[in-house]
């Protein structure tokens, strides 16, 4: 369902209540397991909640995707991150740190998300994303959330919420209003993978 604007016979909302009210909302439906289209510091993404198994399979279902295993999560911080990646090696938090754009590493020792979401290797993408909307949310579900491009496989990853097909929109619980769109970059993230003893292989620049 499309999220609507009814300021019209109401004194505009403050941004910082609205981005709550946004927030709330959100988090109510990835508890109840449900899908959020939502604005990304990149592109706009699909998403649920990281850990539970039947969200994630909708989201392959609603992407006609059979490359299990390629979403990757987002986290609110550092910190949280090594929750769900417990053999990630220190230089993969140095080079993330030094990153001045957004970046997807690819750490080995995923564990505590769905199982869909780790190949047999056992690493999981992630990535910590510097945009407002997306760091509240992170911060009030207090779990890692499912990022993807919100297409239908191989089809072109859509920039802005009007590019993406209606099929994706209507397939999902909620779409967040693109006021907490902010400045993306339209395009998607650069990805490092790392090893456990620190090996480095640029997948994506």
């Amino acid at each position: 369902m499309r999220q609507q604007d009814n300021t019209r016979s109401k004194a505009p909302a403050k941004p910082n209540a609205a981005l709550a009210a946004a927030v709330e909302e959100a988090v109510k439906v990835l508890r109840a397991g449900g899908l959020i289209l939502y604005p990304t510091d990149t592109v706009w993404g699909i998403g649920c909640d990281a850990t539970n198994e039947e969200a994630v399979q909708r989201i392959y279902a609603l992407k006609k995707s059979e490359n299990k295993h390629s979403m990757l999560v987002l986290c609110y911080s550092a910190d949280e991150l090594v929750r769900y990646v417990n053999r990630a090696p220190g230089i993969a938090f140095e080079v993330m740190e030094m990153a001045t754009s957004p970046l997807t590493l690819i750490l080995p020792g995923a564990t505590g998300v769905a199982k869909d979401l780790i190949p047999d290797e056992g690493t999981l993408g992630v990535r910590i994303p510097n945009h407002e909307f997306c760091q509240a949310l992170l911060r009030k579900l207090g779990r890692p959330l499912v990022s993807t491009s919100a297409n239908i496989s191989g089809e072109k990853t859509p920039r802005r919420l009007p590019e993406i097909a209606e099929e994706i929109v209507a397939g999902v619980d909620l779409v967040i209003h693109p006021r907490f769109e902010g400045r993306p970059t339209g395009k998607a993230s650069s990805i490092i993978a790392f090893g456990e003893n620190g090996e480095v292989r640029v997948i994506r620049e």
